[in-house]
């Protein structure tokens, strides 16, 4: 069994699995490596233990409850067009994720 060093404001965590990166979490879970960072600094980001515990920050709220899943190919002007929505309301309800490197499997909060 882990122990976690710190607390985790937010009591939500990542377990680590064969394969993961800070970068790839960060992607998965809306945020970026620097806040993995920042709330995780006894971790060492170029060596990650498999089963080891991450803590992450507090999920950001989707007030629609409406998501897209990103597709080989997409692009957020693509996702704002077939959404009848604007990528800079895009950006507004998704502050943490990078328009230039959309990731397949992302989430991508969407306007009510």
């Amino acid at each position: 069994m882990f122990t976690r060093q710190q607390p985790c404001p937010s009591d939500r965590y990542w377990r680590v699995k064969r394969g993961d990166t800070l970068y790839n979490i960060a992607i998965r879970t809306a945020t970026t490596v620097d806040k993995l960072l920042e709330l995780n600094p006894n971790i060492n980001p170029n060596n990650l233990r498999i089963g080891s515990l991450i803590c992450l920050p507090p999920e950001q709220p989707c007030p629609s409850g409406i998501f897209w899943e990103v597709a080989a190919g997409d692009t957020l002007h693509e996702i704002a067009r077939f959404n009848n929505t604007t990528v800079k309301k895009l950006l507004e309800l998704n502050p943490n994720i990078d328009p230039n490197n959309l990731q397949i499997g992302q989430n991508i909060c969407l306007p009510g």
